[in-house]
């Protein structure tokens, strides 16, 4: 299985272009939603009201904002992201929303930094590429879930798109799925609707 960890050259030490203000208007750009499809992810994800989400690689709040309106105020978000300049504008962002039930949290590149049991549900958009060991990372987030907890993926197809990043920076699908088995995780669904990305959703085994 071919495997991509190694960054652009011209990348910096997060994998993030080396403009970061033009990096963060394209995240948000309008034309996103057309292949994203942001509203569609949240209401895949079946969050109820009080749940808390940690959301990885949450970049200036594309889904962040989302996803806390969905679990409303008594609900709680965790926003991880390991760039400290891009976690600067989340934060912007937020006070701008007055998203109150959200906490930006400063990770590693290997770390999310969350406590344990904290989740009900992981999110990791556009962020497992940058992942320097998938099963050991798939292993922490998989501490940070409350029992029955689930751990949704999405990321680009490795084969050429319109948007995303360069095919040999990408994980396969296939390469993705092996490194949950290893990390102990199970998927439990696949979500077709997005056009250049895989959905998956993943749970921890039960131990026997």
């Amino acid at each position: 299985m071919a495997r991509h960890r190694r960054r652009h050259p011209r990348h910096g030490r997060h994998g993030n272009p080396p403009d970061l203000r033009a990096f963060l208007a394209h995240m948000q750009a309008p034309g996103r939603a057309r292949w994203q499809r942001p509203r569609r992810v949240v209401q895949a994800l079946g969050l109820r009201r009080g749940q808390t989400v940690c959301e990885i690689g949450a970049g200036s709040g594309y889904f962040t904002l989302r996803l806390a309106r969905a679990v409303g105020p008594r609900g709680h978000v965790f926003a991880v992201e390991a760039e400290p300049r891009i976690l600067e504008a989340l934060g912007r962002r937020l006070r701008r929303g007055r998203a109150r039930n959200v906490t930006p949290v400063l990770a590693r590149d290997d770390d999310p930094l969350l406590p344990a049991a904290c989740g009900d549900v992981a999110l990791v958009v556009n962020t497992y590429h940058h992942v320097p060991d998938g099963p050991v990372y798939l292993r922490k987030l998989a501490r940070a879930l409350r029992p029955g907890g689930r751990l949704a993926i999405i990321d680009f197809h490795r084969r050429a798109t319109p948007v995303g990043p360069p095919v040999e920076h990408r994980v396969a699908r296939e390469t993705l799925l092996a490194d949950a088995r290893r990390a102990g995780l199970a998927p439990v669904a696949e979500l077709g609707f997005l056009p250049y990305q895989y959905f998956v959703v993943l749970r921890p085994r039960r131990r026997r």
